[in-house]
């Protein structure tokens, strides 16, 4: 179920990039757990730029990680590692 929801956000065309004014913004990175190719870490950074405070995000599939910047006034951390969970993934680890 949760990989369905997953597609079928790739496959909506979701993941528009956030636009607006030039904002302070804090990165972090996360190992991913969950990642089994190219395709995952593609539609998790089109999945997050569809999501409220995410400015942008780089995930890599070889080394299972994902760099996001975001807007700290509008979404924390740990609604962003949830909404990477709720997409089948596990965010683990924080550092900059």
């Amino acid at each position: 179920m949760i990989r369905r929801k997953f597609i079928q956000g790739i496959a909506c065309g979701l993941g528009t990039v956030n636009a607006g004014a030039a904002v302070p913004t804090r990165t972090v990175k996360y190992n991913i757990e969950g990642f089994t190719c190219v395709t995952c870490a593609v539609g998790l950074d089109s999945l997050l730029a569809d999501q409220r405070g995410i400015v942008k995000s780089k995930s890599c599939y070889p080394d299972r990680t994902c760099v996001i910047e975001y807007n700290a006034t509008l979404v924390t951390e740990a609604e962003i590692k949830g909404y990477i969970q709720e997409l089948g993934f596990k965010a683990r680890g924080s550092t900059v």
